[in-house]
């Protein structure tokens, strides 16, 4: 029995710290396309969740989602960006409210929205890099 749930704990894990590890020695630009790659992930993750009517999982990266769209937006430097950070504050909060709203009504349309809207922004963004 306790074996059952082990794989699923080491790969917990070695997510962590993948992660971490990618963290440690990203540049600024790094670790912005590190926050889209979670965020992504997280989204599918979420709409993967919805589907099968995992409820508890859905939340989990819904949140997760919401959390990294607002560390996003919060590393906004306006001074510095006027209008483009300004726009991406609003992509950001606009991505928020449909990931936010698509779990909490059950509309996976909503999520899928999210998920297309931001994917335009982390390519584009890895195509600056």
């Amino acid at each position: 029995m306790l074996m059952s749930g082990y794989p699923g704990a080491a790969r917990g894990r070695y997510q962590v710290v993948d992660v971490e590890s990618r963290i440690e020695s990203a540049s600024p630009h790094k670790l912005i396309a590190i926050l889209f790659d979670e965020l992504i992930k997280a989204i599918e993750i979420m709409q993967a969740a919805q589907g099968v009517g995992n409820r508890a999982k859905m939340i989990d990266k819904q949140q997760r989602a919401a959390n990294i769209l607002l560390a996003l937006e919060t590393s906004l430097d306006f001074r510095t960006g006027g209008d483009l950070a300004i726009t991406l504050a609003q992509v950001y909060r606009e991505g928020r409210r449909l990931v936010q709203q698509g779990g909490r009504e059950n509309k996976p349309e909503l999520v899928e929205e999210a998920r297309s809207m931001l994917a335009e922004i982390a390519s584009a963004w890895d195509q600056i890099g």
